[in-house]
């Protein structure tokens, strides 16, 4: 099977299917212990900082308005 003489259609249906396999194994992956740091620091991070950042309408009217 050749990915390029596939329909769109079916395109979309191989990548739900495969999708669908990698979030059935997702608790197989097994992150590197220098990502579980990158992630834990970046947690700490986001955990300490006082700005929550903006909220969608906000975010919105910036991207619309530049």
């Amino acid at each position: 099977m050749k990915i390029d003489e596939l329909s769109p259609s079916e395109k979309m249906i191989l990548a739900q299917q495969l999708w669908d396999s990698v979030a059935v194994e997702q608790n197989a992956i097994e992150l590197m212990t220098a990502q579980k740091t990158e992630l834990n620091s970046r947690l700490s991070q986001f955990e300490s900082d006082q700005n929550i950042g903006l909220d969608w309408n906000t975010v919105k009217s910036k991207i619309l308005d530049s």
